[in-house]
C-alpha cells in the first residue's frame, strides 16, 4: 500500500483553528472544580488571597476572573449604589456620593498583586513555550535520524511512537512558530510511515486506531453545533482541533471525506460564534445610543438652575431614576464604553457638586431660622399665662404670622421647635376656651334661678296679698337681678314671665288708668330693651368664638398659594368681626346706662 499522504488541506484548516484557539483569550477558562457562586465575600477574599499565595499560579489564573465577577456581584448585592470594579468601570454605580468599602480596597489590593503575577506567569508561559519550541525541534531532528537508520523494524518503531508520546507531552510553542513546526513535524512523520515500509497488519491497525478516534471527534464536533452556549461550543471546538492535530493518519481513500466532515463542523460552529459576536455588536451600538440619550438628560439635570430645596430633591430624583436605567443596560462596545460612562459619570458628579453647595450655604440660613423659631417660642411662652384674651390673642396671631414668614429649619430639629410653639400657643387658646365656657355654667345658673322664680310665680295668689303692686315689683325687680341665660330658653322663660305680669298686673287697673298706663309702658320698655340687650350679648359671644376658631386654624396652614389666599381671608373676616365687637360693645353699654337711669 502506497503511504504517500497529501495533508496540505487539513494541515491548513488546522493551523487556522490553533491561531483561533491562541488568541482567546485564557481568563474565559471557568472553574471546573469550585462553585465561587455560593461563597460570601469573606470567603472569596480569603480564597483570592489563597490562590496568591499558593505555589502553583495555575489555579489562580484560572480562577481569578471567576472570584472576581462573585465578588463584585455580592458587593453590588449589598450595597447597589457603589460597586466599583477596578478593570470595569461599568460595573460602579453612578450615585457619586458612596465611598469605597474596605472589603473592596481589600479585593483591589489583591487583583493588583494577582495582575503583577498574572504578568510573571504570562512571561513564564512565553518562556516555557521557547523551550518546547527548542525540544520540538529536537523530536523532529531525532525523527530525521529515524530515517537514516538502518536497523530492524521492529527497534525503529518503538523509537518512533516515544517520540510520538514525547511530542504530544510537550506544550504549546510561540504562535510565530506554531504552523511550520507542525507542518515540519508532519512531513517527516509521513516521510518515516513511507521510509520504513511498516507492514501492512501494523499499519492497518494504526490507521484503524486512528479512524475511530478521528470519526469520535466528528460526533462531538456536530454536537457543538446545537450546543445552547455558543462561546462555550466555540472553546469547546478548539480542544477537538487540538485532539485531531495530535492524532496519527488514517488511509488516503478516508482521509479527504472525514476531514470535509469534521470541517463542515467547524464552518457551523464557527459561523454561529461570528453571528453572534455580530448580533453583539448591534446591541452593543443600541446599547451606547440608550447611554448617549441618557447623558444628554443628565446633562441636562446638571446644568439646570435649582433655587430651592424642594427642586433640587425632585431633580436628584430624576438623576437616580436615569441611574437606575443606565444600569439596566448593557454594555457598549470596549473603545466606546468607557468614553460614555465617563460622559454620565461627569454630569452626576456635576450635579451633586452644585448640590453639596446649595445644602452648605442653606445650612446655615436654616440655623438662622431655628434661631428665629426659638425666640418665637419663648415669646409665646411669656405671654400664654395671661388673662387680657383680647389683647394676649392679638400677639399670639401676629407670632404666627411671624413663623410663617420664616423659612425652613434643620429637618431633625423642625418637630420639637413646632410642638414647642404650638404648646405655647394652644395652652393660652385653652384656657380662654375654658374661661368663655364658665360664662355658659353661669347663664345655666341663671336659667335655674329663673325656672325657679316662675315656680313662685305659679303658687302666686292676689287674693292673700295685701300689697299687690308691691309684690309684683318685688317679683320684678328679683327677675330683672337674675343674668343672661342660654339664647334656647331665653324665649320660653320670658313668655311665662311675661304672662304672669300680664295676668297679675290686669288686677291692678282699677287703681287708675294713669298708673297702669305707666306701669305698662315701663314694662314694656324694660322689656324691649332687655330683649335687645341680650340679642346684642348673644351676637357678641357668638363673634368671640368665631374670632377663637379662625384665629387658633391659621397656625395650621401649611405654606403655599392656596394657604396664603385662606389665611388672607381670614385675616379680613376677623378684622371685620372684631369692629362689630366694638360697635357691639357699645351698644350695650348704652342699654346699661338707659337701664340704671330708668331704675
Amino acid at each position: 500500500m502506497d503511504l504517500e499522504m497529501n495533508m496540505s488541506a487539513p494541515q491548513e484548516q488546522f493551523n487556522d483553528n490553533q491561531t483561533q484557539e491562541n488568541e482567546v483569550v485564557e481568563n474565559t477558562r471557568s472553574a471546573e472544580s469550585v462553585d465561587y457562586s455560593s461563597f460570601t465575600i469573606v470567603e472569596l477574599l480569603a480564597e483570592f488571597e489563597r490562590l496568591i499565595e499558593a505555589e502553583d499560579k495555575t489555579e489562580m489564573h484560572k480562577n481569578a476572573e471567576i472570584i472576581k465577577s462573585c465578588f463584585y456581584k455580592l458587593l453590588k448585592k449589598d450595597q447597589p449604589e457603589h460597586p466599583e470594579d477596578p478593570d470595569h468601570p461599568e460595573s460602579a454605580s453612578e450615585t457619586s456620593e458612596v465611598s469605597e468599602t474596605a472589603e473592596e480596597t481589600a479585593f483591589k489590593k489583591l487583583y493588583a498583586r494577582y495582575k503583577v503575577l498574572r504578568a510573571d506567569l504570562m512571561r513564564n508561559i512565553e518562556q516555557q513555550k521557547e523551550k518546547n519550541l527548542e525540544e520540538k525541534l529536537a523530536i523532529i531532528e531525532d525523527i530525521k535520524k529515524l530515517l537514516e537508520k538502518q536497523e530492524d523494524i521492529n527497534h525503529t518503531f518503538p523509537e518512533f511512537r516515544a517520540l510520538q508520546l514525547h511530542w504530544k507531552e510537550v506544550g504549546p510553542v510561540p504562535l510565530a512558530r506554531t504552523k511550520d513546526v507542525w507542518e515540519t513535524y508532519q512531513h517527516y512523520v509521513e516521510k518515516f510511515y513511507d521510509y520504513v515500509k511498516i507492514n501492512n497488519e501494523l499499519r492497518d491497525l494504526d490507521f484503524k486506531r486512528n479512524l475511530e478516534l478521528k470519526e469520535q471527534l466528528c460526533n462531538k464536533a456536530e454536537a457543538l453545533i446545537n450546543e445552547p452556549g455558543v462561546i462555550a461550543a466555540f472553546h469547546k471546538l478548539q480542544k477537538l482541533h487540538e485532539e485531531w492535530r495530535e492524532i496519527g493518519p488514517i488511509t488516503r481513500e478516508l482521509r479527504e471525506p472525514l476531514w470535509e466532515r469534521f470541517k463542515a463542523s467547524t464552518t457551523a460552529i464557527n459561523k454561529r460564534h461570528q453571528d453572534f459576536f455580530e448580533e453583539q455588536k448591534k446591541q452593543q451600538k443600541s446599547n451606547l445610543d440608550a447611554k448617549l440619550v441618557l447623558c444628554e438628560k443628565a446633562e441636562a439635570i446638571a446644568n439646570e438652575t435649582v433655587e430651592d430645596g424642594s427642586n433640587w430633591n425632585k431633580r436628584a430624583k430624576e438623576l437616580e431614576d436615569l441611574q437606575k436605567e443606565w444600569r439596566t443596560i448593557g454594555f457598549a462596545s470596549k473603545k466606546e464604553n468607557q468614553n460614555v460612562y465617563d460622559r454620565f459619570r461627569a454630569a452626576c458628579d456635576k450635579f451633586y457638586g452644585a448640590k453639596r453647595e446649595f445644602y452648605a450655604s442653606f445650612k446655615s440660613e436654616m440655623q438662622e431660622n431655628m434661631a428665629k423659631k426659638i425666640a418665637l417660642c419663648e415669646q409665646a411662652e411669656a405671654i400664654n399665662k395671661s388673662e387680657e384674651w383680647r389683647k394676649t390673642t392679638d400677639q399670639l396671631i401676629n407670632l404666627q404670622k411671624q413663623w410663617k414668614e420664616i423659612g425652613p429649619v434643620p429637618r431633625k430639629q423642625a418637630e420639637v421647635v413646632w410642638k414647642r410653639f404650638r404648646a405655647a400657643c394652644d395652652e393660652f387658646f385653652t384656657r380662654r376656651a375654658k374661661h368663655f365656657s364658665g360664662m355658659d355654667s353661669s347663664y345655666e345658673e341663671n336659667l335655674a334661678a329663673k325656672e325657679a322664680l316662675l315656680k313662685e310665680m305659679d303658687a302666686f295668689d292676689n287674693q292673700t296679698v295685701q300689697d299687690l303692686a308691691g309684690a309684683l315689683r318685688d317679683l320684678q325687680t328679683r327677675w330683672n337681678a337674675i343674668g343672661f341665660v342660654p339664647i334656647k330658653e331665653k324665649d320660653r322663660v320670658q313668655t311665662a314671665y311675661k304672662a304672669f305680669m300680664d295676668k297679675h298686673f290686669g288686677d291692678l287697673r282699677s287703681q287708675g288708668s294713669d298708673r297702669r298706663g305707666s306701669y305698662r309702658n315701663n314694662r314694656g320698655k324694660s322689656d324691649d330693651a332687655r330683649n335687645g340687650r341680650d340679642k346684642l350679648i348673644q351676637r357678641f359671644r357668638q363673634l368671640e368664638s368665631d374670632i377663637t376658631v379662625w384665629e387658633n386654624n391659621m397656625g395650621f396652614f401649611a405654606k403655599s398659594k392656596t394657604a396664603d389666599k385662606i389665611l388672607a381671608d381670614t385675616r379680613r373676616k376677623i378684622e371685620e368681626a372684631r369692629q362689630e365687637l366694638a360697635q357691639l360693645e357699645e351698644k350695650i353699654r348704652t342699654f346699661d346706662k338707659q337701664g340704671e337711669s330708668n331704675n
